[in-house]
């Protein structure tokens, strides 16, 4: 156990030394304060133009702009330039906008609360994994390349407890990271927006059945605990994409390939997804099953037939056969020829 521990406290030291947390750090204090900028431009901005319309203010009677937007959204479904899968999306997103106002929730307002826990949902399949991959594509490639994974081997620890202290330390930046992103979201959108919003309501549990919207099963939460749900998601995905690219560190000795291949597959998921949600084996690919906050919000899904249960047993597959295949490729393959 104390080797282990000593291990991973190696892996620790490797890790900060390269500098490459501070620089996924840097990214997420970058984009955050460049999307909440964003947001706060939009929404001025929307509230500019509905005011005009309709001669109020979001504060003076946040349910007329709904209504407002209901209206507009209804508008678009009668253009016959819209894709089913679109408009079918639209629908939902209206029933989900009626069904806020008929309870009571502001879905218009927007805060640091709100913010924090979309950008999440907006980074859960594509920006998260990119910055996972900052730190996992070359934690075994990086050292075959430089035959430093040498010096490890020729010391008197099992192979498999030098990967396990690999992969233990990769979890842990991956908590990091996650943690970070909550803690820097909160922070820099708390100077846009303000820093309240943690007890506003947040209905949850909303599924999308045929197409259509079914609120049977719908409960509203306080947002701090909607935005604990999202964001033990997001950690639970970042395991799953870190296991992965793991697997292909250990199998391509260049960082520069291990990157490119992760990278591509993550990208090829949303053209999968959306092209080819057709073909039922689609549902079993990793990167598809990735939006699991899309669940929790109710979002449409392009691929019929996928729930939360049956994405997270494909997840948690994939995570489980990349270790597997990780632990048996180090633990046999000659590494010092």
């Amino acid at each position: 156990m104390i080797k282990l521990f000593n291990l991973i406290e190696n892996e620790v030291v490797k890790m900060i030394s390269k500098k490459r947390l501070l620089f996924v750090l840097a990214i997420l204090i970058v984009l955050i304060s460049v999307f909440a900028y964003g947001q706060k431009q939009t929404q001025a901005r929307t509230q500019a133009q509905l005011s005009q319309r309709m001669g109020i203010t979001a504060a003076d009677d946040w349910h007329k702009m709904a209504d407002q937007q209901i209206i507009d959204m209804k508008n678009r479904l009668a253009s016959p330039y819209m894709d089913e899968k679109s408009k079918s999306s639209l629908r939902v997103k209206i029933e989900q906008l009626q069904y806020n106002l008929d309870n009571n929730i502001n879905p218009l307002d927007l805060s640091a609360a709100k913010f924090t826990t979309k950008f999440m949902e907006q980074a859960i399949f594509l920006f998260l994994p990119l910055l996972i991959i900052m730190l996992a594509a070359d934690m075994v490639s990086g050292e075959s390349s430089s035959g430093t994974i040498k010096l490890l081997l020729v010391r008197s620890v099992p192979r498999w407890k030098i990967l396990l202290s690999k992969y233990l330390t990769l979890i842990l930046f991956e908590v990091v990271v996650v943690f970070f992103t909550f803690v820097i979201s909160a922070l820099i959108s708390g100077c846009f927006f303000g820093f309240g919003g943690w007890q506003a309501p947040v209905a949850t549990g909303f599924k999308v059945l045929a197409g259509q919207l079914d609120t049977s099963t719908v409960l509203n939460v306080p947002q701090w605990q909607y935005a604990l749900m999202v964001y033990a998601v997001a950690f639970f995905v970042a395991i799953v994409v870190g296991s992965i690219s793991f697997m292909i560190s250990v199998l391509v000795k260049s960082t520069a390939a291990s990157i490119g291949i992760i990278m591509s597959t993550l990208i090829a998921g949303n053209f999968i997804s959306y092209f080819l949600s057709d073909w039922k084996i689609t549902r079993y690919l990793f990167m598809v099953n990735l939006r699991l906050t899309d669940y929790l919000s109710g979002s449409f899904q392009p691929i019929e037939g996928m729930t939360m249960l049956f994405s997270v047993k494909v997840l948690l597959g994939w995570a489980i056969a990349a270790m597997i295949v990780s632990f048996v490729y180090f633990t046999k393959q000659d590494i010092l020829v």
